[in-house]
């Protein structure tokens, strides 16, 4: 026990055995001894369909209802991922057979089940009650299913392991409920430091021996999972840290959030996504849109603000362009949905689209830097250098996407000129104030809306933006004059 101020957890999710292995329904872990097994998700979910009804034949179209019940899936998609699990169970080797296919019927689990609690984790009694000093959750996780099942099961397997993502994606929020649901795993349990408030000069072992009320020699011997959250400001002395502690402590895994990976050896880095938003094209049904987590977690922090919320076909276009425009961020959704009961949802639709002012009313309990989206992306500004700071207010000046080329042509100076630019753009893209798109020959940057609004309005104040703005549109008319005089010299020919 790391001190005296511990939650204990007395809940006990089930657990499924057969053969060598063990599935710990709520962590959605499978166990082949102490080992945990590598699958995906929807094997998973799979597996614990068919282990729910073993011995009985479950069908296609019933399995695809538990497992997409909000998508259109091929049946060409459940028999991979049947494969996929017969694969990670070695079903058919060494003559055991876990799943079999009923012709016109379905699958079937035939192998012996039995179910237990999730003290066969091998663990000493301890484990029963896990030890943790992770705050309460105040609403549920929504949108992550995916992500988080994926970090758990990699989890035990990697003793360092970083999230990262832009301001307000939640990755605070995916680092504790990985946190919770590993508590099982860990006999000495699962302990979270926030390192956001930690000033400059305090030496960062000693606090958080301190904030975990322990001694070094204690640390080093437990079995534990530390969660250090919002490393940025000190992530020179985060990352000396870890690399100590990772050589010190054997048995201790490391969870660390941040905007940028601490770039050591052994380290994991996981991207949290922004949450996906439908198309104009798929706005057919409210089932639909609501299989899209963006749509999902507004109409539930809308529901929770509103009394009687419901969402209906005519309001999934307001509702989509609200999510779009709010880069399907969770931090900009939940402060936006807070104000449904004031604006309504015609009303909310109009302002979403006035700047940053209306995600300034969040819960007054929340971290200062989670109460609006300016403070959580003023957190991040503030620990950027000077240059850094000045040249993403100044990349504001575009309103898409841009290349290297255009950002060196628009916003350049005799200070921030050539490799010295290209430098800090490609820095500000890997704290994740900047995306940069996937899969291209030539390197394309672009800022989110909200992002973007923040920068906007400091850059309004400065005394260059006029020259840039000019600078910009001559840059755009020589481009697009350009491209109509190669169209027109490929039509000659």
């Amino acid at each position: 026990m790391f001190g005296m101020n511990n939650h204990n957890d007395t809940s006990q999710g089930s657990v499924l055995r057969f053969g060598p292995y063990a599935f710990h329904v709520r962590q959605r872990l499978v166990l082949e001894g102490e080992q945990p097994l590598r699958m995906g998700g929807r094997a998973m979910d799979i597996l614990q369909v068919l282990l729910e009804h073993a011995g009985e034949v479950v069908s296609k179209e019933q399995l695809i209802a538990r497992v997409w019940p909000t998508s259109i899936v091929e049946e060409i998609n459940l028999r991979v991922h049947i494969a996929a699990l017969r694969r990670a169970l070695g079903d058919g080797t060494n003559g055991q057979r876990y799943i079999i296919h009923v012709a016109q019927c379905g699958y079937s689990f035939v192998a012996p089940v039995e179910q237990g609690t999730s003290d066969a984790l091998h663990m000493p009694a301890a484990a029963l009650t896990p030890l943790h000093n992770l705050p309460a959750r105040l609403t549920p996780v929504s949108g992550r299913d995916a992500l988080i099942g994926s970090l758990v099961r990699q989890m035990p397997v990697c003793r360092l392991m970083t999230i990262t993502g832009a301001p307000g994606v939640g990755k605070t929020t995916v680092a504790l409920r990985v946190a919770e649901l590993l508590l099982q795993y860990f006999r000495d349990g699962a302990w979270w430091v926030d390192l956001a408030m930690l000033e400059d000069d305090k030496p960062l072992l000693d606090h958080l021996l301190h904030a975990l009320n322990t001694d070094f020699f204690t640390l080093s011997g437990r079995h534990a999972l530390l969660v250090l959250d919002n490393c940025d400001h000190r992530r020179d002395s985060c990352a000396t840290l870890v690399e100590t502690l990772l050589h010190a402590a054997p048995r201790l895994s490391i969870l660390v959030t941040g905007r940028e990976a601490l770039h050591i050896p052994q380290e994991a880095v996981h991207y949290v996504p922004l949450l996906a938003i439908p198309k104009r094209s798929t706005l057919n049904s409210v089932e639909e849109a609501m299989g899209y987590p963006a749509v999902q977690l507004f109409v539930n922090r809308a529901r929770a603000r509103q009394q009687g919320f419901s969402l209906r076909q005519q309001d999934l276009s307001g509702v989509r362009e609200i999510c779009r425009q709010l880069d399907g961020l969770p931090l900009a959704i939940e402060l936006a949905a807070a104000q449904i009961d004031a604006l309504g949802l015609i009303g909310l639709q109009a302002q979403v689209e006035n700047g940053l002012q209306l995600l300034g009313q969040g819960r007054r309990t929340a971290e200062p830097r989670h109460q609006s989206m300016a403070a959580a992306i003023d957190w991040s500004f503030q620990y950027l250098t000077e240059m850094e700071q000045r040249v993403l207010l100044r990349l504001s000046v575009f309103s898409t996407g841009f290349t290297l080329e255009a950002a060196l042509s628009v916003i350049s100076s005799v200070d921030l000129a050539g490799s010295r630019l290209s430098a800090i753009i490609e820095g500000l893209a890997r704290k994740s104030l900047l995306i940069q798109e996937p899969n291209r020959a030539t390197a394309r940057y672009w800022m989110l809306n909200t992002v973007r609004r923040y920068a906007r309005d400091r850059f309004e104040r400065s005394d260059d933006r006029l020259e840039l703005q000019q600078r910009h549109a001559r840059y755009f008319s020589h481009t697009r004059n350009a491209s109509r005089r190669t169209l027109l010299a490929q039509a000659v020919e």
